[in-house]
Order: structure tokens, then C-alpha cells, then sequence
């Protein structure tokens, strides 16, 4: 099994509950291995999904539109409804839109996680994105990732094997698919959480306190910023961290029977 590839863990709870793993954009499963493995040890169901147009070739991903990522989403949660009792996602990044636009669409998802997903990219990120997509950046069709993923961990960060360069015709894709995540976060029923890293270069800190004010008739809402963290919070310098809140959250939401734990609106922030 190689680094990027997709990952499945049967847990020892008998299919009770099953975690779905989503990546980010121009990533892979790897980004979400370590927080799976984690989840796995719990007795859960773990399931590391690969996106449409990734692990193959940068080409691929430049032919791929939003709704496949979020077709494959819709995919994996009726596969893992046949497997296990309650299923529950998390997403990094683009994994995290993903995970919540899945939420708003499906209200009988037990929970959902989102790690620093962006609603809108600012500063040089946001700026360069929209030229590149507009009339005078047309004539670009690729840009090189440099310096690697947003990561503060270097091992990390050159283990990594997401795709080394970005398709402009998919950030067309992601900067279209955020206002269409932002619109439908008030029909989230699920539980949600929302973590985010203060030094984040990619997606703005500010996307997570919109999350939460915006996911008004989530069962329970709750927030973190890591002080430390970069983008990819799965695999950064407060992995274990991230690890523990997602199994927190989990076992609160999706392993403990519906209606008992946490009240309706129940919101616990740290901004």
C-alpha cells in the first residue's frame, strides 16, 4: 500500500459507528492516515476516501468539476450506511467543505468535522487564485506548488505525495464550489466541529468562526484554533492533538446514542 493510496480499517465495535476521512485539494489519503489510524484504535469503522482526479495526475484533476468530489462524498456515506449503524465525516480543507456540504444534504449523518476548510481565500493565496481564473491569467493552465504543502512539520511536509503543481481550471472549481458550501451550512442538523490553525497560510482563521455562526440549527457547534498549526492539521505539529479532539467529538456524538448527548444550539467555542 503506498502512502497516498485509500485506506479502510474494519473496527472492533461490530460496524456501530463508521468514520469517513476526507483529504484535501491536491492531496491524497495521507493527509488523513494518521487521524484514521487514530480513529480506528477507538473500535471505529475507518474509511480514507481518494477524490476524483487525484492520485493519478495533475491532468486528471484539471478535468474534474466540484460535483464529482462531491458525488464521490455521497458515494462513500450510502457504501458506509450499509456497513455500520451511525457514520460520521471528516474533512481537511477542501475534505472539510466537502464534509459539510454532505451534512446540510444528508440529516441523518451522526456528525461532522471540518479542518480548515475554506469558505474564501484572502491576502496573495486569494489574490493570485482569482487572476489565475480570470481573463488575464487564462492563458495559465498550471502553477507550481512551491515549497510543498501548508505544513509546519517538514517530515511531514516531504513525505507528502500530493501533486506537486495546481490545475487552474480546479482552482476555478474550488473558489466556485465555497459560496455553494456557505449557502447551504444553516441546513446542517449534525453535530459540528470546526478546527483551524492560527498560522494557517491557505485558508483564512476567519473561515472557522463563519462556520460556526452560519451551522445556526446544528444539534451542537463546537470550535478550536491551534496555535500552531499550518493548513493541514491532520498531519501538522498538533496531530495528536486534532486526533484527540475528533475522537472527543465522535465518541460524544456518533458513539453515544442519539438524543443524549449534547443540547440542541450547544456551542462551545475557543476563537
Amino acid at each position: 500500500m503506498g502512502a497516498g493510496d485509500p485506506f479502510d480499517f474494519v473496527g472492533e465495535d461490530g460496524g456501530d459507528v463508521g468514520v469517513i476521512c476526507i483529504h484535501g485539494f491536491t492531496g491524497s489519503p495521507y493527509e488523513m492516515r494518521y487521524l484514521g489510524t487514530a480513529l480506528a484504535r477507538t473500535g471505529a469503522t475507518v474509511r480514507g476516501i481518494l477524490l476524483p482526479g487525484h492520485g493519478t495526475s495533475v491532468e486528471d484533476l484539471a478535468r474534474t468539476r466540484w460535483e464529482d468530489w462531491a458525488g464521490a462524498v455521497e458515494r462513500e456515506i450510502d457504501a458506509m450506511s450499509k456497513r455500520c449503524r451511525r457514520v460520521a465525516l471528516v474533512g481537511q480543507s477542501l475534505g472539510g467543505l466537502l464534509a459539510l456540504n454532505a451534512a446540510a444534504r444528508r440529516p441523518e449523518l451522526a456528525a461532522v468535522a471540518s479542518l480548515a476548510a475554506p469558505l474564501w481565500l484572502d491576502g496573495l493565496v486569494g489574490h493570485v487564485a482569482r487572476w489565475l481564473t480570470g481573463p488575464s491569467g487564462g492563458w495559465i493552465q498550471r502553477i507550481p506548488k512551491l515549497g510543498g504543502s501548508d505544513v509546519r512539520d517538514r517530515q511531514a511536509r516531504a513525505e507528502n505525495p500530493g501533486y506537486p503543481a495546481i490545475p487552474v481550471r480546479a482552482i476555478g472549481e474550488l473558489l466556485a464550489f465555497m459560496p455553494v458550501v456557505e449557502a447551504v451550512l444553516p441546513q446542517i442538523a449534525a453535530p459540528v466541529l470546526v478546527l483551524h490553525g492560527r498560522r494557517d497560510h491557505t485558508a483564512p482563521v476567519g473561515c472557522a468562526a463563519r462556520i460556526i455562526a452560519c451551522s445556526i440549527h446544528a444539534r451542537a457547534r463546537h470550535s478550536r484554533i491551534l496555535e500552531r498549526s499550518f493548513h493541514l492539521l491532520a498531519i501538522d505539529v498538533e496531530r495528536d492533538l486534532v486526533a484527540a479532539e475528533v475522537i472527543a467529538f465522535v465518541r460524544r456524538y456518533a458513539v453515544t446514542p442519539a438524543g443524549v448527548a449534547g443540547a440542541p444550539g450547544d456551542s462551545s467555542c475557543v476563537m
